[in-house]
């Protein structure tokens, strides 16, 4: 296996030398593809198969002289992930990534409670602030596509004691969300098969997730292609029927037209209904940031990532504010089969409602089958999201080292393992308490989106406050955020409010009275998040290694650049900017949006 191309550099600070590492990865030794794997042609093809949950060959050693940050850093940065996923894959991850049960399911109960009004403008706010944050992830992706994406990030740029506590709470989000999609998909199904016992589809589900992880980071991103297709298909033809069913155009040709919006009126629930569909909108858009995570295992991440970063504006747009516009002029907010308004199970989508209302046949079953997709989707990926995260825990180490194992096919297999195992929850669909056992699992990690996105964007401030402590430009990353840091203040800002109407309308609900119960089942990973972050505190304080918060002139912005010659991505850029300008203005709009 070919060397390692690894610059040092050094740098003195206050009379302190500090070294910074830059990787060149684009060298062979750091991508799986050019591992020789079948080093015995005469092996049997069972025989292969089992070669390959053997360990990745043992890279160089690391400088015992580096900091524990930055053996992290170098860690991530190489981390033998196998870099499968093509441009297309990516692209559709990044459309479909928020197109999942908030979208299909969710929707309904932000409607039942607070109303169309509410539903166009809470969902509006949040997109805007969810674009201003992939922006942010997208630049720290491009130049930073190591393993754990912003899992990393957040020790690189924040603390240690951040990080830990932020890995350990996607991991928990991640590895509840495989159980709960189970669980989800085996509800579904009860659309058309209401006989059969809930385990068995729940079996059939889980081997099936299972399998498309185990044959790697190619299977997943197949198997998203696929799904993400399917979903997109399913938003814009919906789009166009909602507007032909609006315009009179059904079997029935009644014409809605904003009926619904006067009566029963475009707002429920006063301030406190538009500041609880806020936080469904929030959880709604969870996920979207699991593009950063591709980056490690991008066959390009340069190409590809801007590319899928920028089209998170047409998810926002077209399919959520497009698609709920529709559903707000096509279902009254106090349908009574809206989830929200009865104890209805979650087959109860706003989208079948508004099909079945116009008295169209086949096409509920059509669209109920598109949501049971989205389910599986969500499902893959928190097996995905999951094992990653766990296998940055262990490069961290914030957890055990084996944590980290990856085969020679660039598997984490332990992620993986650990991920199905906690998946084995969903067999709690046979009892007759799951949805207070789901319940109580997901507050453990419902806040974690939050804190995530926020984290996004402070690490995104604290890399250009590097850049500029170190007097150096933006003209050395490859892709910069459309709204540089001001997105990121924009997006700080968001989340904390966002967090405070949550505080709010949990210890206030809307039309309940408050309970120690409501309080706590969706502000339980706020007590978890404060308590992991203080019990670390006092462990690194006990070890002496504790940091508050690494300042600026500190901060390790080197090690694990893809591309670590400056002057010869400079002039790349430029040389694209050139061709960019000899295009015609519509080819150039077309490029700063795609």
């Amino acid at each position: 296996m070919a060397d390692l191309n690894i610059q040092s550099s050094s740098e003195e600070t206050n009379g302190t030398e500090r070294k910074s590492i830059i990787i060149d990865t684009s060298t062979h030794s750091l991508n799986p593809d050019y591992i020789q794997e079948d080093e015995e042609p005469h092996m049997g093809h069972w025989a292969k198969f089992k070669d390959s949950f053997k360990p990745m060959p043992g890279l160089d050693e690391i400088d015992p002289n580096l900091s524990e940050i930055e053996r992290a850093n170098l860690i991530s940065s190489r981390a033998p992930l196998k870099r499968s996923l093509k441009n297309r894959h990516i692209q559709m991850i990044a459309i479909g990534s928020a197109i999942g049960t908030g979208l299909f399911i969710g929707s309904g109960a932000a409607l039942a409670t607070g109303g169309p009004a509410s539903l166009v403008i809470c969902y509006s706010l949040i997109g805007i602030m969810i674009f201003c944050t992939i922006q942010a992830l997208g630049e720290l992706a491009v130049a930073f596509p190591v393993s754990g994406s912003y899992l990393m990030y957040n020790t690189r740029f924040i603390s240690p004691v951040w990080g830990f506590t932020m890995a350990w709470n996607v991991a928990l989000l991640w590895s509840i969300l495989l159980p709960l999609e189970l669980v989800a998909s085996s509800m579904t199904i009860k659309y058309w098969d209401s006989e059969t016992n809930s385990v068995a589809w729940v079996s059939i589900f889980y081997v099936l997730i299972a399998l498309i992880n185990i044959f790697g980071v190619r299977g997943y991103g197949e198997a998203e292609f696929t799904f993400s297709l399917i979903k997109v298909t399913a938003v814009v033809g919906f789009i166009i029927l909602g507007i032909v069913l609006n315009c009179g155009g059904g079997p029935d040709h009644y014409y809605i037209g904003g009926k619904y919006w006067h009566d029963p009126g475009a707002f429920r629930g006063g301030f406190k209904g538009l500041c609880s569909v806020f936080v469904t909108a929030a959880f709604s858009f969870g996920g979207t940031e699991l593009v950063g995570m591709t980056a490690a295992e991008a066959e390009n991440p340069r190409k590809a990532l801007p590319t899928a970063i920028k089209q998170v504006v047409y998810r926002i747009v077209l399919f959520y504010l497009v698609s709920l516009t529709v559903i707000g002029v096509l279902v009254p907010y106090n349908h009574d089969q809206l989830l929200g308004t009865s104890s209805v199970d979650i087959t109860a989508s706003p989208f079948v409602i508004a099909i079945h209302r116009a008295g169209i046949k086949v096409l509920p079953d059509i669209m109920n089958a598109v949501i049971l997709i989205a389910v599986l989707s969500v499902a893959n990926s928190a097996v995905y999201g999951c094992s990653r995260t766990i296998s940055s825990l262990g490069n961290q180490g914030f957890a055990p080292k084996w944590f980290a194992y990856i085969d020679k096919k660039g598997r984490p297999m332990v992620g993986i393992i650990i991920s199905l195992t906690i998946g084995c929850l969903c067999f709690l669909s046979a009892s007759d308490k799951q949805s207070e056992v789901f319940s109580w699992l997901m507050a453990l990690s419902g806040l974690s989106s939050i804190f995530t996105w926020f984290s996004i964007c402070l690490c995104h401030l604290r890399f250009r406050r590097a850049l500029q402590v170190r007097q150096r430009s933006t003209d050395e990353l490859a892709f910069t955020a459309i709204l540089g840091v001001y997105g990121s203040y924009f997006g700080c800002f968001f989340n904390v409010f966002i967090f405070v109407l949550q505080f709010w309308t949990s210890l206030f609900p809307v039309g309940k009275k408050p309970h120690p119960k409501t309080f706590f089942s969706a502000d339980l990973s706020f007590v978890v998040i404060i308590c992991t972050y203080v019990c670390y505190s006092i462990y690194e304080i006990y070890k002496g290694n504790y940091i508050l918060f690494i300042r600026a002139k500190n901060i390790d912005i080197d090690t694990g650049k893809r591309c670590p010659d400056v002057e010869l991505l400079r002039q790349e850029v430029e040389e694209e900017k050139q061709r960019l300008a000899a295009k015609p203005f519509w080819y150039r709009a077309y490029k700063f949006w795609c």
